[in-house]
């Protein structure tokens, strides 16, 4: 099936005819190879190999980061319709590509030396490593400056003890990044970040969690038991970790967003067919009013959010602060994912409640888009406070 993108779509998102062409190609790609393998893979949580083998070929992994590395070199905003159009197709599939790119790898090639990112990112941008990024634990999750894992430094290695939670790609990657105190008792400053690579000494893989959602992505703990690490793997200097994972979760957050439109518009794709095949009274749903104002509701949201979304992305490619941008994107992005996916399961009716439609698994992957990478909560705060900011320093305006 070829979709080709409308001239008034292209015009109105203002993508460039290589943006268009990404999105065709992504787009039959995904409803092609990856959506027809989605309903199962959540039914038996096993991590989807084959939708990361195809995706490798297509050089998805590395689509931000420049050629000298293996990457594509493309813009964030051709990045976010990739993350889009997978997770349209599979939320399961869209986060683990989110996750390595913007969380995993990107801190490497944003802080890391040049050594570093000659060593790690040419594995990583072709996917022949998948990345994860270790941040929350069990008393840092909203609050991250509250890391307990440790780092002593012991002449020229570091030795490392603590744990992570809901780690994503957690046992399937070949290189994390992490954060870990190396000064205790001065707060965020005394936090540093790390790389490791998978199969070293002291660091390992919980079991994968249970999960509402996302099932067939991996979510696991990250270990580290005495783990030592040469100070060749810190990421930048000591100190530093707290604020270049803040600038990570910036980026992060966009990934988040770009998700979230994928899922509402794959939950009003499957309204809107539905609506049009399911009879009552006579006549397709579809031509009930009451069904039509839910659909116009849902189509309204989802081009709302996809515009913040992309305009976002434009805006950090743009080299300007884009913090309160992207937390609006995504506080905005996930809560119409959960509306949408909400009323796709209300014109569903009772067949929606049912796992032989794909809405129900919609719903549950949506709620992660208001947890994920700061909640929503957290989202408004974030809002808040840069606004605040941005206010201070245009006094009398």
């Amino acid at each position: 099936m070829t979709i080709v993108t409308p001239a008034s779509d292209i015009d109105f998102y203002e993508l460039t005819d290589e943006q268009a062409l990404l999105r065709n190609t992504l787009h039959e790609f995904a409803q092609g190879e990856i959506a027809p393998r989605a309903s199962k893979a959540d039914e038996t949580g096993e991590f989807p190999w084959e939708n990361i083998r195809k995706m490798r070929e297509l050089g998805l992994f590395g689509i931000i980061f420049p050629p000298e590395y293996g990457g594509a070199g493309l813009d964030t905003l051709s990045y976010v319709i990739a993350v889009e159009e997978i997770s349209r197709a599979c939320a399961s599939t869209g986060i683990t590509l989110a996750a390595h790119t913007s969380l995993g790898t990107w801190p490497i090639y944003r802080f890391g030396t040049d050594a570093q990112k000659r060593k790690y990112l040419p594995a990583l941008c072709s996917g022949e490593k998948l990345a994860a990024f270790g941040l929350t634990e069990a008393e840092a999750g909203s609050d991250a400056g509250g890391t307990k894992t440790r780092a002593v430094k012991e002449g020229d290695r570091y030795t490392v003890s603590g744990r992570k939670i809901y780690i994503t790609n957690g046992s399937v990657c070949g290189t994390a990044v992490f954060t870990a105190v190396t000064t205790p008792g001065v707060g965020v400053r005394g936090i540093s970040s790390f790389i490791v690579e998978k199969g070293t000494p002291g660091f390992s893989a919980g079991g994968k969690e249970r999960k509402l959602g996302h099932r067939a992505s991996d979510t696991v703990e990250l270990l580290f038991d005495k783990l030592s690490l040469p100070a060749e793997n810190l990421l930048g200097t000591e100190g530093e970790g707290f604020k270049q994972f803040m600038m990570t979760l910036d980026g992060g957050r966009i990934s988040i967003g770009a998700m979230s439109v994928g899922i509402a518009q794959a939950a009003l794709d499957a309204a809107l067919k539905y609506s049009q095949e399911r009879r009552q009274f006579g006549k397709a749903i579809a031509e009930f009013q009451a069904i039509q104002l839910l659909l116009a509701e849902m189509v309204t949201e989802v081009e709302s959010a996809r515009l913040l979304v992309y305009q976002t992305a434009r805006f950090k490619d743009r080299g300007g602060r884009f913090t309160r941008h992207a937390a609006m994107a995504k506080l905005k992005a996930s809560t119409i994912a959960m509306q949408c996916a909400n009323l796709a399961i209300q014109i569903h009716g009772g067949a929606g409640y049912m796992t032989d439609y794909p809405v129900e698994r919609y719903f549950r992957d949506a709620k992660l888009m208001e947890i994920g990478e700061g909640t929503s909560q957290i989202q408004m705060l974030v809002i808040a406070r840069e606004l605040l900011r941005e206010a201070a320093s245009r006094p009398g305006l």
